[in-house]
């Protein structure tokens, strides 16, 4: 649909340029989001296009640009339900009646990753296409999709070490950028924390307490993430004299917070602290603790990391090492969107610091 032909019932270029002091082509520029618009003009066409309520004919702008203005989102992971995803009948892209999907949205972290994407990409005029690839279908599904042209780049959030999306994405040349270091060095940009820095803070804040036996609730040690927390706390406690530390393994998950503190609580009763992976195992860990008659934290200090939701759900609320979650998907975004415009610019990574919040469960 033309301009002219809009021009009865819809504002037009004509009307954003008019309104700016510009002309068309460069409102057309601005929209259409070419580079190398002095900023002053692109701010008043901007305001321009916001006090006329124009509209931008989506259709037409992706054959001028050859853009789909809209980003997968990908949760991926390996290892989980391989087979029952690859014979179930349900399109596993969408990931329709799997634990796999189950696990994602009871998790607040996704929450958060999408929250900080869609607050980047909403004022750009761009939305994310969420996708899940748990099985190597809806791996190969992805990289189609990506390939037809249908999203401009991938945000990729792995769940497991050993995820391939990564490698196939790079091996196809696609643009996408990674939430968290991959296990395996792949050419691909990535947004991370300092974890073991993070670590470092949960093992001093509880130490400073006067916790003298300490036990740790590790995330899966076949993360990447998982690893540098543990190294980072059991690095700093032996720094402190502190050469052993009880640690069981957990999942990420309440359940496997709460299995790891009967099994700690079982073998080490005497135990004052507690340092949890993440914030969903922390309230697991306090959950046994109120159940078996220890207060916290009283009798034992606990720490979580990530600050979630689960934190302030958590009681007493929980003392935990912030992720700013939101902030790193924003960068992740920010720097698909640098890829996008730039695509022979260098692979890079952007590493975020943790913060300790102090509540009251230490």
């Amino acid at each position: 649909m033309t301009d002219d032909l809009r021009s009865a019932g819809a504002p037009t270029l004509e009307d954003v340029a008019r309104a700016a002091g510009v002309s068309r082509a460069t409102v057309s520029r601005v929209v259409n989001g070419v580079r190398n618009v002095d900023p002053a003009i692109q701010e008043a066409v901007r305001r321009a296009v916001s006090v006329t309520g124009y509209t931008p004919n989506r259709a037409a702008r992706s054959l001028v640009t050859r853009r789909a203005d809209a980003i997968a989102l990908v949760v991926s992971g390996a290892g989980v339900e391989p087979e029952a995803a690859e014979e179930s009948e349900e399109p596993t892209a969408s990931g329709y009646g799997s634990s796999f999907t189950a696990q994602v949205f009871a998790d607040p972290f996704f929450g958060r990753v999408v929250t900080g994407v869609v607050n980047y990409l909403r004022p750009r005029g761009m939305h994310p296409v969420l996708m899940f690839a748990e099985s190597s279908r809806a791996r190969e599904e992805v990289v189609a999709y990506l390939r037809q042209g249908r999203a401009d780049g991938a945000l990729v959030v792995s769940t497991h070490a050993e995820d391939p999306l990564p490698a196939l994405i790079a091996e196809a040349g696609l643009a996408a950028v990674l939430f968290a270091r991959p296990a395996r060095p792949v050419p691909v940009s990535y947004v991370d924390l300092a974890h073991q820095d993070g670590a470092r803070l949960a093992a001093e804040h509880l130490l400073g307490r006067g916790c003298r036996r300490i036990a740790t609730i590790s995330g899966p040690l076949d993360v990447p993430a998982g690893q540098a927390r543990l190294t980072g706390f059991r690095d700093t406690m032996a720094r402190h004299g502190h050469p052993y530390i009880p640690i069981v393994e957990g999942q990420f998950t309440q359940e496997s917070g709460e299995a790891a503190m009967e099994r700690l609580l079982a073998e080490h009763p005497d135990l004052d602290g507690v340092f949890a992976a993440n914030d969903l195992m922390a309230l697991g860990a306090c959950h046994v603790l109120r159940e078996r008659g220890r207060s916290v934290p009283g009798d034992v200090a606990v720490v979580g990391f990530d600050d979630s939701s689960a934190a302030l759900a958590c009681r007493p609320p929980l003392t935990t090492v912030r992720q700013p979650v939101e902030g790193m998907a924003a960068e992740m975004t920010r720097l698909l969107l640098d890829r996008l415009s730039r695509p022979d610019g260098p692979v890079t990574s952007v590493i975020f610091e943790p913060e300790l919040v102090v509540r009251g469960s230490a």
